[in-house]
């Protein structure tokens, strides 16, 4: 039986819900961005007390197919833009990934992603690589233009100027921060 979890947007997040579930005596078959894999139904006592344990942790069992669908789109923005490699950040077609990664047409996905969320796809997109820019920035390691390249931006003003947009301060007034703001993956373009 799969179950699909909301806001595992990382590995530490796998481990997490993997252990957890361990320590409660369910034994996950397979623990993956967003779902968990278990040999068989749980009964109703022990999907109460999962779906306690994972609330305790901060996320959540979903059993709406669209609150599925918008953790699958969210989980597939993240990925790439986390995980993604340069060439494939620099080349890739949002609208086409997320509809095979999700394994429905773009424009349905849109129309309700947009509707539940209360942002486009796009401006969550935006959001997300804003805060993988911020992370970049916060670790010292790259320019800003080797981040920009990193991140698909066709030039560093395009990074700069979305990145005023979303921040309201440029990368330089961001690095001179004392305490960089940052969020978690689960809140980056959310209003709740």
């Amino acid at each position: 039986m799969q179950l699909s979890v909301k806001n595992m947007v990382c590995n530490r997040c796998i481990k997490v819900v993997h252990d957890e579930l361990t320590r409660i005596g369910i034994k996950p078959v397979d623990v993956r961005l967003g779902e968990v894999l278990l040999e068989k139904e749980p009964s109703e006592r022990q999907l109460e007390t999962i779906r306690t344990v994972l609330e305790e942790n901060g996320f959540e069992i979903l059993d709406d197919r669209r609150k599925k669908t918008i953790e699958r789109i969210k989980r597939s923005v993240i990925d790439i833009i986390q995980h993604g490699t340069e060439e494939e950040l620099e080349r890739i077609v949002f609208s086409q990934y997320i509809a095979d990664k999700v394994g429905a047409e773009y424009q349905q996905l849109s129309s309700l992603f947009s509707q539940h969320e209360g942002i486009t796809i796009e401006k969550y997109i935006i959001a997300q690589k804003i805060e993988r820019v911020k992370e970049l920035m916060v670790y010292d390691e790259l320019t800003i233009s080797q981040i920009s390249y990193r991140l698909g931006y066709s030039s560093v003003h395009h990074l700069s100027n979305q990145f005023k947009k979303v921040t309201g301060m440029t990368p330089t007034e961001f690095k001179k921060l004392q305490t960089k703001q940052r969020l978690p993956l689960d809140k980056v373009g959310t209003k709740k």
